[in-house]
């Protein structure tokens, strides 16, 4: 052997082109799933959704192009079985106990429209209109108010920096740096524009603080309104008391008549302090589950939602074209053929693979699902990956954004997962079972003497949870529960 030279035996891990579409596939959620689909669907001829080709009636099925995808049908559950043999497709673990996924469903709604119609001229859908933003709402008011154009162009600019709430949440120095130079405005003058506006409609809107919106809305009351003069020193100066609903200590500190007092906290509570959440737009989002969780003979059984499993199938046209092509052609459309396998393949192990994590995770909380959120069992990413036979990694991605609709609510998956503290008794308690009994110890609470976290904690501990003052605080403040002398309430 020549000096220098050496020879070295190492291993390394090559993620192939298919394994990364697997492992991407899998950490989608469903809708970034449909969409990613339906980019690849765009530049494979051979592959498409089952919804595109359902341009016929019922009677022309036989002359549709689409064929299903060449995957075994079967009932989308955790009580069938299957084997895998691909090699070319990640197996994330022992695929024994789920069937294969069926991704050739048909979709009838165009087809029920047509039959009923004939056409689709007629097939309108509904339609609302657009919302209207709290900026346009206001700026169409300020079209109807009597202001000059320097005056218009302040109150744009203040329009323009409302937040969600209504509120001037970045204060008049930030407006007046949005300000055209050569307006040279003074915070007065801004101010006064400023001022004109928080009485548009909602009143309140252009606010600098809490105790202004308030304020100002009180200031549209009929002078004539009992306790208004009383509802407005304690939005001036006791405001914290006020949140504490210590009508007692307020009364005496105001040195006004506790019934009195009260009737003002009545009136303060009826006014709005996010004048401008009203006209919110922010669309609502709505969570489809992935998997489904029933009881069925005195056992949790888990299904996948058929409706969220992609429709895709092969373009039977095209596949017929392969035996026809030649040359370059052939070896093109040979190849896309072989993606679009490859991806059918992916996504089948990607059904089995969330059947299979959602499947253990269920059979873990099942006293979550039998009794609530106090028999939450604490549950690591390890325990499950050991079960199934897959990475940590694996785990985490397929719990992910994919959520499971139970018969106490529809939950993303990783909402099972929770670190646990010890019991007197050796064992241990969820975070989140912690966090159910201290919601149920708050709720039972005295609230003219509430509970401290250390009292939280000595309560816990008498239910054999050892758990720590800072602990329970920590929970709390997630929990967004505010502190005990914030919940203390008067008499």
């Amino acid at each position: 052997m020549k000096p220098g030279l050496q020879f070295r035996l190492n291993q390394q891990l090559t993620l192939t082109p298919q394994l990364q579409q697997a492992i991407r596939l899998l950490q989608l959620s469903q809708l970034e799933l449909e969409a990613e689909l339906r980019q690849i669907a765009e530049s494979n001829p051979l592959l498409e959704f089952s919804e595109d080709s359902d341009e016929g009636s019922d009677d022309d099925a036989e002359d549709s192009n689409f064929e299903p995808a060449p995957i075994t049908p079967a009932q989308a559950s955790s009580d069938g079985n299957n084997d895998n043999g691909d090699a070319d497709i990640p197996d994330w673990g022992d695929s024994r106990g789920e069937d294969p996924i069926d991704f050739s469903g048909s979709s009838s709604g165009n087809s029920l429209s047509r039959a009923h119609n004939g056409s689709d001229e007629d097939n309108f859908e509904p339609q609302n209109a657009a919302p209207v933003t709290l900026q346009e709402h206001m700026l169409w008011q300020l079209n109807l108010a009597h202001l000059s154009a320097r005056e218009l162009t302040i109150a744009t600019v203040l329009i323009d920096a409302l937040n969600a709430d209504g509120y001037l949440a970045e204060g008049l120095d930030a407006v007046l740096g949005a300000l055209p130079p050569h307006l040279k405005a003074s915070t007065e003058e801004v101010d006064g524009v400023r001022r004109q506006l928080q009485r548009f409609d909602p009143t309140g809107v252009a606010s600098l603080d809490l105790r202004d919106c308030l304020r100002v809305q009180l200031e549209q009351f009929d002078q004539a309104t009992p306790q208004l003069e009383l509802a407005l020193r304690i939005v001036d100066s006791e405001l914290e008391l006020l949140a504490r609903n210590d009508i007692t200590k307020l009364a005496r500190r105001l040195r006004a008549d506790p019934d009195d007092t009260a009737a003002a906290a009545v009136l303060i509570r009826s006014l709005d302090p996010r004048p401008g959440a009203a006209l919110d737009t922010t669309p609502v989002e709505y969570v489809a589950p992935d998997v489904y969780a029933r009881k069925e003979s005195g056992r949790w059984r888990v299904s996948l939602n058929p409706d969220c499993q992609p429709r895709l199938g092969l373009n039977q046209h095209y596949c017929n074209l392969i035996a026809q092509a030649r040359g370059e052609d052939a070896s093109w459309m040979r190849g896309q053929m072989q993606e679009a396998r490859w991806l059918i393949k992916s996504l089948e192990s990607r059904a089995e693979t969330l059947l299979k994590v959602a499947d253990a995770i269920v059979r873990r909380q099942s006293a979550f699902l039998d009794f609530g959120p106090e028999a939450m069992h604490p549950l690591v990413l390890r325990e499950v990956a050991e079960e199934v036979g897959m990475h940590e990694s694996t785990i985490s991605r397929v719990t992910t954004r994919k959520y499971i609709h139970t018969p106490r609510g529809t939950f993303e998956l990783k909402h099972f997962f929770s670190s646990g503290v010890a019991t007197e008794d050796g064992g241990s308690a969820s975070a989140t079972a912690i966090q159910a009994m201290l919601r149920k110890l708050i709720d039972a609470e005295d609230t003219r003497k509430p509970l401290s976290d250390q009292a939280i904690a000595a309560e816990l501990h008498g239910k054999g949870i050892q758990v720590a003052r800072r602990t329970v605080a920590k929970y709390r403040e997630a929990m967004r529960i505010p502190s005990s002398s914030e919940r203390q309430r008067g008499g």
